[in-house]
């Protein structure tokens, strides 16, 4: 282990940005789950699972996506995603909860979201995961646009 590597965990803990929307390119989903890992390695957590949304080929049409637009009422969609958290770490009893999620052009196979949970055991963060993801895709104002190979477009309920 080199020695500084401490101290690339500390700056990747103080790295961390709350949870929220940001613009593709504002975040680096790796530099994020490895400040999620660091602050979470205090010995009070026996478990961390995260869920990443990708862009897929295969979208609600007919025709193949070639690309999705992500965008959202950002006040909103940051104090739900900030609720979100806060419920679910209460709900399940985690260390910590995050959910970051991207607005703009997004191509298939890059990242759209990263959600977050941490506790002392397996069980509930697997819970809370999944309820977290479940819940980010109905509550904030999140608004999704499949662009499809064809050159159609259309907007879709739910992120």
């Amino acid at each position: 282990m080199r020695k500084d590597y401490w101290l690339d965990v500390c700056r990747c803990v103080m790295d961390i940005p709350e949870s929220g929307v940001y613009g593709k390119g504002e975040l680096d989903f790796m530099r994020l789950f490895q400040g999620v890992v660091a602050r979470v390695s205090d010995g009070s957590c026996g478990a961390a699972a995260f869920f990443m949304g990708i862009v897929k080929r295969r979208g609600r049409g007919e025709v193949g996506v070639e690309k999705l637009f992500m965008e959202s009422y950002e006040e909103h969609a940051n104090k739900a995603l900030k609720r979100i958290c806060d419920e679910v770490m209460a709900e399940y009893r985690l260390k910590f909860v995050g959910i970051w999620h991207l607005v703009g052009m997004l191509e298939v196979g890059e990242p759209v979201v990263l959600v977050a949970a941490a506790g002392e055991n397996r069980d509930e963060v697997f819970r809370g995961l999944r309820t977290a993801v479940e819940r980010y895709k109905r509550e904030p104002a999140l608004f999704k646009k499949e662009v499809y190979i064809d050159g159609t477009e259309k907007w879709l309920e739910g992120a």
